[in-house]
This record gives structure tokens, C-alpha cells and sequence, in this order.
């Protein structure tokens, strides 16, 4: 009974020696490995900037002809005699003009 355990002993021993092997690879490699995920989400890369700068663009115009729809409505409604609807159109007005400057102009054909 006693010999089978101490004939299988160097067997066991091979076996967790490449176990253990990798366990200490894996905890050396552990720190280099959480840096690297770390920077990796610290930093933009250039395709996610343009990205969220073409998502922002297309919410300003988005926005600015929303803007427009209500002016134009405003002014309608101002020719019409509405003196309330003259003052809004004013005001929407002014905030299309602050929002043009921050929508880049799409070059001609």
C-alpha cells in the first residue's frame, strides 16, 4: 500500500512544478499587464476622437435646425400681430447666431 503513493510522488511533483511555473508568471506579469489595460483606457485613440467629434457636430446641427423650424415659426406667427412670438424670434434668433460659429461649413463642389 505504501509503495503506490511514493511511486506516483515524482509524477506529482512534475505536474505542480508547471502549475506553480505559471502561477508565478502569471502574478509577475499581473502589475505589467494592469498598467498596460490602464493606459490603454486613459488614452483616445484618434478613430474615438473623431468619432466623438463627428457625433458632437451632427448633435449642433441637429440642434440648429430645430432653431430654425422654430424661428420660422415665430416669424409667422409675429407677421401675424403676435408681439409675444416677435420677442421669442429675437431670442431664438440670437442663439442661432451664437451656435453657427461651432458648426464647421461643408466645403462646395
Amino acid at each position: 500500500m505504501r509503495a503506490l503513493p511514493v511511486f506516483f510522488l515524482p509524477f506529482a511533483t512534475l505536474a505542480l512544478s508547471g502549475c506553480l511555473a505559471k502561477t508565478v508568471v502569471d502574478v509577475a506579469t499581473l502589475p505589467v499587464r494592469a498598467a498596460g489595460k490602464a493606459v490603454d483606457l486613459a488614452t483616445t485613440s484618434q478613430s474615438e476622437a473623431d468619432e466623438k467629434r463627428g457625433r458632437e457636430i451632427r448633435r449642433r446641427e441637429a440642434r440648429l435646425a430645430k432653431l430654425e423650424r422654430r424661428y420660422d415659426d415665430e416669424r409667422e406667427d409675429c407677421r401675424e400681430g403676435d408681439r409675444w412670438a416677435c420677442e421669442e424670434a429675437r431670442a431664438t434668433y440670437a442663439e442661432i447666431e451664437a451656435l453657427l460659429p461651432t458648426i464647421p461649413v461643408e466645403p462646395e463642389d
